[in-house]
């Protein structure tokens, strides 16, 4: 049985950091993408970053290119997303997703991210 299990999420004033972890269990991990996704209220899910497993490469959307980093875990189960100089509009749910490492996996398209997590709330305020 797959499992995706966010963590991490919280209050935060705008300038702050958090780390956001995701657990991953019952995948071979190896030919897969970790990806991050958010969904503001009233907007739409939004592709943040995504890492391919294997190898480390990583992408990101450019609202967070510098500020955020994402990054696996030694034991390759486990994908974190640094998040530095936290702005109000980064503000969302935050969802961790795995899915096959597709030609289109850099894209961040929901859809070829088959496992979905429950989400964890990030809210960036004074």
């Amino acid at each position: 049985q797959v499992q995706v299990v966010e963590s991490g999420g919280g209050l935060v004033q705008p300038g702050g950091s958090l780390r956001l972890s995701c657990a991953v269990s019952g995948l071979p991990l190896n030919n897969y993408a970790v990806a991050w996704f958010r969904q503001a209220p009233g907007k739409g899910r939004e592709g943040v970053s995504a890492i391919g497993i294997s190898d480390g490469t990583t992408h990101y959307i450019d609202s967070v290119k510098s500020r955020f980093i994402i990054s696996r875990g030694d034991g390759e189960t486990t994908v974190y997303l640094q998040m530095n100089s936290l702005k109000p509009e980064d503000t969302a749910v935050y969802y961790c997703a795995a899915g096959w490492r597709s030609s289109t996996w850099t894209q961040l398209i929901p859809y070829d991210y088959d496992y979905v997590g429950q989400g964890t709330q990030v809210t960036v305020s004074s």
